[in-house]
């Protein structure tokens, strides 16, 4: 192999290697929105989960296992990981926010 060769299969390696970081944040960022939780989930059909709330003054929104920010339409819930669930919705688990 020859001096030219070599110096080109070395750029081609450092720009690929180069490239990785690249990639990992730009795929971390395209995945930031986790899935709505569906009524047929298995755990939430186990828990009674609703999208709408008709337990008067209890809701995702205001549970203590809800983690969306406030006036959000949905966000995360420490029962269904992975999964985002509706600010209104309501399930057996719900616990009041202190």
């Amino acid at each position: 192999m020859n001096d030219r060769s070599a110096d080109k299969s070395r750029r081609a390696l450092l720009k690929g290697i180069a490239t990785i970081p690249v990639v990992a944040i730009a795929g971390f960022h395209s995945t930031g929105h986790a899935a709505m939780l569906s009524v047929d989930d298995p755990t939430a059909k186990a828990l009674a989960y609703t999208e709408k709330s008709a337990e008067a003054g209890k809701s995702c929104s205001n549970c203590n296992l809800f983690s969306g920010a406030s006036g959000a339409a949905s966000g995360p819930c420490a029962i269904f990981p992975g999964k985002e669930v509706a600010a209104t919705g309501w399930c057996r688990s719900w616990v009041a926010k202190p």
